[in-house]
């Protein structure tokens, strides 16, 4: 009975080149010499449907004897029933890719199934959303009210009252109009993912936005479009009341100064007047840079990237001074003429946040705000309060509601008043695209009437 040992194997030299060794079973080696040294090929041997056929083994030494024996009876064993070992090993590789295929398969189905609310919300930011300040509002406050709520949460388990926990929380707050805003924003999140893959197979059951009621949520009195509007008592009330704190103030000893209520910053009193006699949004003056504002001619340009837009269209304002807001901006460059930007940051590289006014105009008006004590570095008082409170709180934004109502009492027309808004107005394709009268004329006259009129309210003493 023919049988190789390792001995014989180690014993061949290079003279062996090309030699074929044999031994009982259908063990078949070929010794090939190279560079580093002797290497034996073995293959198995064997018929199958009467056809000499072979499978390879592997080669020593990388192998040991013991090792390429056990491969070979083996295979000898699949050939006995009849199968070609060759196809048996590429069927084997076959499964096993196709196993990891499945497990590769069923982890990924079950990570789909899985996926967060937080998951939806960075695809959202990325790919479903793009508003002007970068998704920056919506990153900010969906980090503060949403995601410490419900983002972990699964998003197939996510349920109505999953989404009532959070506005309740918000709402608790005091906060009606956040409460609004973050139900809209959830909502425009949720229908975003109900029209992709996987998302929309996750609300397979539906969407639980479309179940929430936001106005059972809200105070019973509270409005979602406000109608505040600034009577000419309040805005004379206002005037005054600006006086009056820095009158105060002043009069406080040194020692007492830091308990007593500061004067409202002269930035921040501009900053109302010209929203007033301008009807700018606060915004979009919050932005504004002296290289835009002509003191010498009284205009104030308002390029389209600083103004707000409607379904991503913006353009271009250009607002003609009257002698009131001029007078406001010149106020305004005594303060901050040595940085380009007319309110600028505390470092002064850029332009303040745009909701630093309306803070600081609510922080005084404390009894209107759900807190038990002020927000650090905040104030919390109630001196900005007009007309006793009896007309609700007041906001930058009434300012500029308050100008277009006086200016249409004065007789300016609509389309007039529109236009001083930089609102966009409709209309055809072709008649936008003829009619390109600027209104330089008429708009300079609206302003003109309300700044008179604010001046002529104002002239009482």
């Amino acid at each position: 009975m023919t049988r190789l040992t390792a001995k014989q194997l180690e014993a061949l030299t290079s003279a062996d080149d090309g030699k074929t060794l044999r031994e009982d079973g259908g063990l078949v080696a070929k010794v090939r010499a190279g560079v580093r040294g002797i290497t034996v090929l073995f293959r198995y041997e064997f018929k199958l449907d009467g056809t000499k056929r072979d499978h390879r083994l592997g080669s020593w030494p990388k192998k040991s004897l013991a090792q390429i024996r056990a491969e070979r009876d083996e295979m000898r064993a699949t050939v006995t029933k009849g199968i070609d070992p060759t196809s048996a090993r590429k069927a084997a590789k076959i499964e096993a890719q196709a196993a990891i295929a499945s497990t590769i398969a069923e982890a990924e189905r079950q990570a789909a199934e899985n996926k967060t609310v937080a998951d939806l919300f960075e695809e959202w930011l990325h790919d479903g959303v793009s508003r002007q300040d970068g998704n920056a509002e919506l990153r900010r406050s969906f980090t503060k009210d949403v995601l410490p709520l419900i983002g972990k949460k699964p998003l197939r388990n996510l349920t109505e009252k999953d989404l009532l926990a959070v506005l309740r929380s918000i709402k608790s707050r005091g906060l009606n109009r956040a409460v609004v805003i973050r139900s809209k924003d959830i909502g425009q999140m949720l229908r975003w993912g109900e029209k992709r893959k996987p998302w929309r197979t996750l609300m397979a059951d539906g969407n639980p936005a479309d179940l929430v009621d936001v106005k059972k949520l809200l105070d019973h009195d509270y409005q979602e479009q406000r109608d505040r509007l600034l009577s000419p008592d309040e805005i004379l009330e206002l005037r005054n009341i600006f006086a009056r704190l820095a009158r105060d103030y002043d009069a406080l000893p040194a020692g007492q100064k830091y308990s007593g209520i500061r004067p409202v910053n002269p930035r921040v009193q501009c900053a109302g007047w010209i929203c007033l006699s301008t009807l700018c949004r606060i915004g979009e003056l919050l932005k504004a840079e002296w290289h835009h504002v002509d003191l010498s001619n009284g205009t104030w340009f308002i390029p389209a990237e600083a103004t707000k837009g409607h379904k991503g269209k913006r353009q271009d304002h250009h607002v003609f001074l009257s002698s009131f807001a001029l007078a406001q901006f010149k106020r305004l460059h005594q303060e901050t003429r040595h940085t380009p930007f007319c309110f600028p940051s505390k470092d002064e590289r850029s332009h303040v946040d745009t909701k630093t006014v309306s803070k600081l105009i609510g922080d005084r008006q404390c009894r209107f705000k759900n807190r038990s004590m002020p927000l650090a570095g905040r104030h919390h008082d109630d001196s900005l309060v007009l007309s006793k409170g009896i007309k609700g709180e007041w906001t930058p934004h009434d300012l500029r509601r308050t100008g277009s109502t006086m200016m249409q009492e004065l007789g300016v027309t609509l389309e007039i008043i529109d236009r001083c808004q930089n609102h966009l107005l409709g209309g055809s394709k072709v008649r936008r695209h003829y009619l390109h009268h600027d209104y330089a004329k008429e708009k300079t006259e609206a302003w003109r009437l309300l700044g008179e009129r604010l001046e002529a309210i104002l002239a009482v003493c």
